[in-house]
Order: structure tokens, then sequence, then C-alpha cells
């Protein structure tokens, strides 16, 4: 049992890459204003709202507005 073998938790690596280089302040709001908790829109894949149309039909209009 000798004393060598204990680990320094003195700098502890965290695992996720937030982008910000070095924390030098406040780990936690580095962590919140990061890409990793930005708000995404998610596109639906079943069910209501995950109807695409084809490109070659993509914004364009059923009939002119030239009323």
């Amino acid at each position: 049992m000798s004393q060598s073998s204990k680990t320094s938790r003195d700098n502890p690596v965290m695992d996720t890459e937030f982008g910000r280089g070095t924390i030098k302040d406040n780990a936690l709001k580095a962590v919140v204003t990061s890409q990793l908790f930005k708000q995404r829109v998610e596109k639906a894949k079943k069910g209501k709202g995950s109807f695409s149309r084809k490109m070659k039909h993509r914004g364009k209009e059923p009939y002119s507005k030239a009323a």
C-alpha cells in the first residue's frame, strides 16, 4: 500500500467539449451558455408535420396571385 498509487484530484477533466477554451471563472455558466444547451428545432420524422415536398415542387405556388 504505497502512497504513489493515489490519483490526484486537483484538475478534474470534463468529458464534454464546450468550445470555450480554458474555463477560468464560472464552470456552470460556461456549461449552460455553451452550444450543448442551445435550443434546437427537431423535424418530425413521423406524424403531423413530417411531410416534406420533393425539391421540384418546393417553393412554387399552385396558381399565380396576379389578381
